[in-house]
């Protein structure tokens, strides 16, 4: 007889928050302290639930006077960012210094790459009066279709244009956005081995093992200490580690692109908690007709979506690679 609980809606949460925080902070000191043979941990901070999260575990690993926590604006970045960032290190000790990246994007052509393919698809764009972001068209999550990439513009009525977006244009988008994140990758590994620390990366499960996140760039790391958390387990630890409610009840954005956009729309297509359970059912092989029962869904639809996660896996390998390096000698 098989071991394995009975898929719920509660599978997911952790049953001992405190325990799950101790493992997580013995093994970053084990890791960064021991085996690095680094003094401390610095780590990108914007006021989001992810990376504040890992500030605090940061924090309580190594003490607030051996963690650096940077703000990384650029000119498309949400001013709140940084007003949530500077809280959350006044409230646990930490020194957080700001660096504006704008020059060095501007330096590698990031806005004018990205503003040159936005005009390929919608020639009257103006970076200047025009906002605009990438997202994917909902109805592909329940289909056996690749996802559909749209492009939408905002004029400066706030109307709204809408394109299927051409792959070389995506790319090039796509391309010229990650500039950002390995900009701030090079920044942080800087501060880092200037103080002699490790850096701290912010992924969760979904973004690590879904491919939400920039090879070299927010990708770049020493330790991941969620990389092995649901969503919803990142919102447990952060209730418990006294993250900031406002951070806590802020919508998880992408802060990529200058019109507002949620990483539902721009990547994962559902709501976290149901993304948590739906990933977890998938990567312990629960049957679609028992998820469904307890889901409220049609076996179908789930079976689906199974499908949907298992491409999103298999074609963002690339991006968990190490570098190949076995040609000879083997």
């Amino acid at each position: 007889m098989s071991s394995k609980k009975p898929f719920s809606k509660d599978i997911i949460l952790l049953e001992d928050v405190e325990s799950a925080v101790n493992e997580i902070v013995t093994k970053m000191q084990v890791d960064v302290l021991h085996t690095m043979k680094r003094n401390g941990g610095v780590i990108g901070i914007s006021g989001g639930i992810d990376s504040s999260v890992c500030f605090a575990l940061a924090a309580k690993a190594f003490g607030p006077e051996k963690v650096l926590g940077i703000m990384l604006p650029e000119k498309d970045s949400s001013p709140d960012s940084e007003v949530l960032a500077r809280n959350l290190a006044e409230i646990y000790g930490v020194e957080a210094i700001k660096e504006e990246i704008t020059d060095a994007l501007s330096g590698f052509r990031c806005y004018e790459r990205r503003d040159e393919a936005v005009s390929k698809v919608f020639p009257e764009y103006d970076s200047g009066t025009h906002k605009m972001k990438i997202g994917i068209k909902q109805s592909g999550l329940y289909s056996n279709l690749p996802p559909i990439f749209t492009l939408t513009i905002v004029e400066p009525d706030g109307t709204e244009k809408e394109k299927i977006l051409p792959r070389n244009e995506y790319l090039q988008i796509v391309a010229a956005s990650n500039f950002k994140q390995r900009t701030r990758m090079s920044m942080l590994y800087y501060h880092a081995e200037k103080l002699h620390y490790a850096v701290i990366g912010t992924p969760n499960k979904h973004e690590q093992e879904q491919g939400f996140f920039v090879k070299f760039g927010d990708g770049g790391a020493d330790v991941m200490p969620i990389g092995n958390l649901y969503k919803t387990q990142v919102y447990q630890v952060a209730e418990y580690l006294g993250v900031p409610k406002e951070i806590i009840d802020r919508t998880p954005t992408t802060d990529t692109y200058t019109a507002e956009q949620t990483q539902e729309e721009f990547f994962y297509q559902l709501p976290f908690d149901l993304m948590d359970r739906y990933w977890y059912a998938f990567e312990n092989g629960y049957p679609a007709s028992e998820v469904a029962r307890v889901m409220g869904e049609t076996k179908e639809r789930v079976e689906a979506l199974y499908r949907n996660l298992e491409r999103k896996r298999k074609t963002t390998e690339y991006l968990r690679m190490s570098p190949v390096r076995n040609y000879y000698g083997l």
